[in-house]
This record gives structure tokens, C-alpha cells and sequence, in this order.
């Protein structure tokens, strides 16, 4: 068996049992029921995925950046010239990018691994190459890659993710780097959650009305092409994703493969977390949206998740940093369930 068939196999639901103790923990903390909001309903999911009420903080955690390049840039859907893909590569693994900076915060670290960028890319010490191919095709010409590539990049993914967790990672973090990657993301979104492309398509890293314009038209000429299927991820992910989209979906299998949650980033995480549910449908419980972000798609792609994003501050950066920016917040709602007296303890009467 192929490493994505063994991931798929090895992936169980979440704990009900578990799920339902900490909803019955939370009415027994000091605090009126419900009064923590979303952080409640995280909290219960990190014990519904460990299996265990109260759950372990998930610390430490891991921010896996997969990067990569797309042809469909050819039909000039970005502002930015595709160079800035290795450009930013290497600034993340010298350090120097938001995630960095966020992730440095929030005490995660930052894998960046080449799963896809077409230029040359120097060595770099911090920079992980695994690159399946140098960028995919132009999706609206043929397939952007074959299955063949498409099940690599998986596998590149679930690698990371098990080597993070075999590292002693209890937290893993989607993330990413590709110029155009907004486009393949909405192409997913649109085909997973059957809304049409107008809807689910924004602006990226800055497109203005004419270039949106060719980005919606690049989409529906794709999708018309291929006709993919959502039952197919594998074969949806090779018509017209990303190699990056289809690495962090790996990744995020790998995570429910191992009962470690998986924090969300923006649109392109969005994108690959539908791919993966629809490999499979169990791995919607290890999911926690960050933030809400500025694209459009991730709205669909979060309700079709059936997820409730931690944050909503306007954010369209990408590269981890939402999900970076929620990290304190999915640890504090498990140090809710782990330190919070009850009213029994406490000797505090209930209402």
C-alpha cells in the first residue's frame, strides 16, 4: 500500500465519548454554561480529537509551509511576478516573513519545504526540497498535474506531518507561499462546495476589477474543461489545484492520522482542508478554523467544513499567519478545561 492508502486507513473518528464529557465539564466550571463562547466548543473538539477529558494543551506546535508555482499565471490572474515564490521562499526560511514573526510569537516553529516552485532555488538550510515538480500546468489547457504528481505531493505532506509528530508536535499549523495560488484554491472551493467561481473568487495579493475578471473567467474555463468530479479528490487536486494545496492536504491527513488537531490558515488552507475531507470525512473533526480572512472563499469553504473561525481581522497574507495568530487561543480553550476550578472545587454555588 501506498503512504497516502496507509494515512487513509489509519484515519478514525473523533471521540464522542470524550466530546461529551467535555461538554459536561464545561457546566461544571465556574462560569455561567456557554459563557466562553467558541473557545467552549474548541476546547470540546481538543478532547473529542485526543480522546481524553480534560485534553493536553496541544503544544508544541509545528506551522508547516509548503510553497509552490502555477501555470495558470499564465493567464495573468496575479499582480506579482512569479520569482517572488522562491524570492519569499527563502525569506521565510531566513527568517524574515510575517509567519516568522508571528510564529515566533506564538512560540510555533516554521518548516518551509519546496514541494512545487519552478525557479531554481538555492540550497538553504531552513528550506526543506521536496519538490515533486517544477510548478503545475496551466489548468486551463490541460491538467495542472498528473495523478501520479498529485498523490506525490500528498505524500510529501503526510510525511511532514508525521515527522513533526513523531518530533513530539501536538499542534499542527497550515501554511503556504505560491504567486497565483488564490486562483487553483477557488477552483477547489468552487468544486467542492458546488458554488460557482464568481462567488468564491477574491482579489489575492491585490488584483484589481480587470484581473479579477480574468481569474474568474480562467476558473470557469478550467472547471469546464475538466469537469471535475468532488467524489475524486485526488483527481480534482491534479485537474486544477496547486501542488502546495495538495501537500497541506497530506498534511492535514497526516494530522488525523496521528489524533493531533490541525489549525487552519486562510483560503488556500481552506481549499486543501476541503480535498482532505473529501479523501476523508472523518478528518472534519480535527479541524479548527483561524481566522476568517478577506477572500471570499473562505466563507463557503468554512461552512461546507462546518467550522467557526477563532478570528475575523481582515487578514489576506496567507503563509500561516492566521492560523499563527489563533494558536494562543486553541491552547488557552484546553487550559480552560485543564485549570478552571469547578463549582464543587471552588466551593461556589451553581445558578
Amino acid at each position: 500500500m501506498s503512504l497516502l492508502d496507509t494515512t487513509l486507513a489509519a484515519i478514525k473518528p473523533v471521540s464522542e465519548e470524550a466530546l461529551a464529557a467535555a461538554e459536561r465539564r464545561q457546566n461544571e466550571l465556574t462560569k455561567p454554561p456557554g459563557s466562553l463562547g467558541h473557545l467552549e466548543t474548541v476546547g470540546n473538539r481538543l478532547a473529542a480529537i485526543a480522546g481524553v477529558c480534560p485534553p493536553p494543551v496541544p503544544e508544541p506546535a509545528v506551522i508547516g509551509l509548503f510553497a509552490g508555482d502555477h501555470g495558470v499565471c499564465a493567464q495573468g490572474v496575479s499582480p506579482w511576478p512569479q520569482e517572488v515564490t522562491v524570492q519569499m521562499m527563502l525569506n521565510i526560511g531566513a527568517g524574515g516573513a510575517a509567519i516568522n514573526v508571528l510564529g515566533r510569537q506564538a512560540g510555533a516553529d516554521v518548516w518551509v519545504t519546496n514541494v512545487g516552485v519552478a525557479a531554481d532555488a538555492p540550497d538553504h538550510p531552513a528550506v526543506r526540497d521536496r519538490n515533486v515538480r517544477r510548478g503545475t500546468a496551466d489548468f486551463t489547457e490541460g491538467p495542472a498535474m498528473t495523478l501520479e504528481e498529485a498523490r506525490a505531493a500528498v505524500e510529501v505532506g503526510i510525511a511532514t506531518a508525521f515527522e513533526a509528530v513523531d518530533g513530539g508536535a501536538r499542534c499542527l499549523l497550515t501554511g503556504e507561499m505560491g504567486i497565483g495560488n488564490t486562483t487553483p484554491s477557488s477552483a477547489l472551493i468552487s468544486v467542492f462546495t458546488g458554488t460557482d467561481a464568481a462567488t468564491v473568487t477574491g482579489r489575492g495579493a491585490g488584483a484589481d476589477d480587470e484581473m479579477l475578471d480574468r481569474k474568474v473567467d480562467a476558473i470557469e474555463r478550467g472547471l469546464a474543461l475538466h469537469q471535475p468530479d468532488p467524489a475524486d479528490a485526488l483527481g480534482t487536486v491534479a485537474a486544477v489545484g496547486g501542488l502546495e494545496q495538495a501537500a497541506i492536504a497530506g498534511f492535514i491527513l497526516g494530522a488525523a492520522a496521528r489524533r493531533v488537531p490541525v489549525v487552519l490558515d486562510g483560503v488556500i488552507a481552506c481549499s486543501a482542508a476541503c480535498v482532505a475531507v473529501a479523501f476523508d470525512d472523518d478528518v472534519r473533526g480535527y479541524l479548527i478554523s483561524g481566522h476568517a480572512g478577506a477572500e471570499p472563499g473562505i466563507q463557503a469553504a468554512v461552512a461546507h467544513l462546518g467550522l467557526r473561525p477563532l478570528v475575523d481581522l481582515g487578514l489576506r497574507l496567507g503563509e500561516g499567519s492566521g492560523a499563527a495568530v489563533a494558536l494562543p487561543m486553541v491552547q488557552a480553550s484546553a487550559r480552560i478545561l485543564n485549570d478552571m476550578a469547578t463549582f464543587a472545587s471552588a466551593g461556589v454555588s451553581e445558578g
